[in-house]
């Protein structure tokens, strides 16, 4: 008797592989970036602040990932990660830009 196995098309399997590097090298940027604007921004002693700020950046990490698997493209889930990367670093960059004038 003959085993039938289905196999996984590999359009599927480059589209998870993709979210997993969104959801791990992405979600780290994003959290990081994330950690440094609000180190930077937080009302506080600069110490506490960036306790805070990295806090917080576990939090985006999770919710970074849980982004790049709810998406329903890989696309998507990329687009997710790198346009809040693209303006976190804006707005740090206008920040450390207006401390320096």
């Amino acid at each position: 008797m003959k085993k039938t196995t289905a196999t996984v098309p590999v359009a599927y399997r480059l589209g998870v592989c993709s979210r997993i590097v969104a959801a791990t090298f992405g979600g780290y940027v994003l959290a990081s970036l994330a950690g440094i604007c609000l180190a930077a921004l937080l009302p506080m002693v600069r110490a506490e602040a960036m306790v805070s700020g990295m806090m917080l950046s576990f939090l985006i990490y999770v919710v970074a990932v849980l982004w790049c698997f709810a998406c329903r493209s890989a696309w998507r889930a990329w687009l997710g990660v790198l346009v809040p990367c693209a303006l976190l670093s804006a707005a740090y960059g206008l920040v450390y830009w207006m401390r320096l004038s």
